[in-house]
């Protein structure tokens, strides 16, 4: 059987989504749950883009043990030093360089002849393996370049050094039965192929991105490259959790193995919607809420007397568990410490003690607290910003009537200790809210989206808000939750604008480190 890797670019191509916006710590706990969920390599970022981002990248580069870590990188020295500087304490650091060759993008994008473009990719390729021990070359656009030329330039850059070649479809353009046979072709006509990996990079412009990339296995790729839950630029990119069920599920077709771990899918999915704010869509394959739902009568009797009769994917292969153990206000240390580390969280003993107080204190109010309320209170308090001048909720009060105009008023503690109180009207009582918190915040706000959910079902359900916003020019985005939806859309609030310190205070301690 043929071995394929996983290449996760969550963390890179997934955050360039229109509107994410992932702290350190946030991504810093998607590569350790990236990890379990046993991706061969995972994409940190692009560290020449942001100060932030060569920081998150080699924090994870220095924290990720079991995965190789790679940065991506223009066809430029500088931007492969940067690069270097972030990955070089990894325990297997790589390189992915980037250079179009589609004569569109050669001749409007780069202004560059395709013999410049050959030259240029040979000498950064060569440049980056004084450094790293592995480079991967990707052919920008190779799904809209001429197959001859991407012959030619796939076997200098081998020469130069690439030890694998990502061939990708960028724009999502491709057909399954077109990206199988560019791979079938190079493969075929590259005389040093054997010497390197194939890579296959698949968006989902036309939703083919997952089926372009099994075509891709089908004809020789041995590497993967894909997101969690689909996300990324446009319409996204292949999802990484379809291809492993696809693979696993349809073995007599795809015979091929990979080291991912399939019960870690539903629990990997769920952290980066939940830092991400990308809301997984109810009927989206494998992860969707809705995936083995059963409504018809016709199918309900079907799964009651065999599951296979309708469940090809069993709830149980994605780490979906029908036995929960519930906990309520009876519920000890003990039992919460075991079910929050069945759920992955390994907390040191402060933060241990402070999610248990926070689950007490939901209990009083909920008979049950679900795995949704648990993974709500884990992932806020591991990744807290702490350490940080902040604003800080003291008290709201909101009144608001059919017959009575809405009126927000708000206590903060600012970040230099200062207690401040005012109140503000608005066309309804969220609207109030936030007008409030604009008048008593002194950095300069843009409100741009704001969307309320719930977390699990009932009335007694937690709240959870999101905010995104620009602030003092930056864009940031906020989340929080709270029984009370107008307390998690006040907290969500003063989540984003506490970013921005969050992001500056990592910036300038980065700064004195260099």
């Amino acid at each position: 059987m043929v071995h394929v890797n996983i290449f996760d670019t969550t963390l890179r191509d997934g955050e360039q989504s229109p509107g994410v916006n992932l702290n350190q710590l946030e991504k810093l706990e998607i590569a350790k749950q990236l990890e379990r969920f046993g991706v061969d390599i995972m994409e940190a970022g692009f560290p020449a883009s942001s100060q932030g981002d060569f920081e998150a990248v080699r924090s994870i580069a220095r924290t990720i043990k079991n995965v190789s870590i790679t940065g991506l990188a223009r066809a430029t020295k500088s931007d492969i030093d940067i690069a270097w500087d972030a990955l070089k304490d990894a325990q297997e650091p790589r390189l992915h360089i980037f250079l179009a060759t589609s004569p569109i993008h050669m001749q409007y994008k780069l202004l560059k002849t395709p013999e410049e473009v050959t030259q240029l990719a040979i000498d950064m390729v060569s440049y980056a393996r004084t450094k790293f021990p592995h480079v991967e070359w990707s052919a920008e656009d190779a799904t809209r370049s001429d197959l001859d030329y991407l012959v030619h330039i796939v076997e200098k850059v081998i020469d130069a050094g690439a030890t694998v070649i990502n061939l990708p479809d960028t724009v999502g353009y491709s057909t399954p039965e077109e990206y199988g046979r560019m791979f079938r072709y190079v493969r075929e006509n590259v005389p040093n192929i054997h010497k390197v990996q194939l890579s296959a990079h698949c968006h989902d412009d036309l939703g083919m991105a997952v089926a372009n990339t099994l075509a891709a296995i089908e004809n020789g790729a041995n590497q993967v490259e894909g997101t969690i839950n689909g996300i990324g630029e446009r319409a996204g990119n292949a999802s990484l959790e379809e291809i492993a069920v696809a693979l696993n599920i349809r073995k007599d077709k795809y015979d091929f193995t990979n080291n991912l771990v399939l019960k870690e899918i539903k629990r990997t999915s769920d952290l980066v919607s939940r830092f991400t704010g990308m809301v997984v869509p109810p009927n989206k394959a494998v992860v969707g809420k809705n995936a083995f739902a059963h409504e018809s009568g016709i199918h309900q009797d079907g799964v009651l007397k065999n599951a296979l009769t309708y469940e090809i994917i069993t709830p149980e292969l994605v780490g979906i568990q029908s036995n929960d153990l519930v906990l309520g206000k009876h519920s000890g240390r003990h039992a919460f410490k075991d079910k929050i580390e069945q759920m992955g969280f390994l907390l040191p003993n402060e933060k241990l003690i402070e999610a248990f107080t926070s689950f007490k204190l939901l209990t009083d109010r909920k008979k049950e607290v679900t795995d949704e309320d648990l993974f709500a209170i884990l992932t806020d308090i591991q990744t807290a910003v702490v350490d940080v001048k902040k604003y800080e909720l003291v008290a709201f009060q909101v009144q608001y009537g059919s017959a009575n105009l809405p009126t927000a008023t708000v206590a903060l503690t600012t970040p230099e200790g200062i207690r401040v109180e005012t109140a503000r009207t608005g066309s309804g009582s969220v609207e109030a809210l936030c007008n409030t918190l604009e008048a008593l915040v002194k950095e300069e706000i843009h409100l741009t989206d704001f969307n309320l959910s719930s977390i699990g079902q009932g009335r007694d359900a937690l709240a959870e808000a999101r905010v995104k916003m620009t602030v003092n020019g930056t864009q940031v985005s906020g989340r929080a939750s709270a029984q009370d939806v107008l307390e998690a859309s006040a907290k969500a609030f003063l989540n984003a604008v506490n970013r921005v310190f969050f992001n500056q205070k990592a910036a300038v301690k980065e700064t004195a480190i260099l």
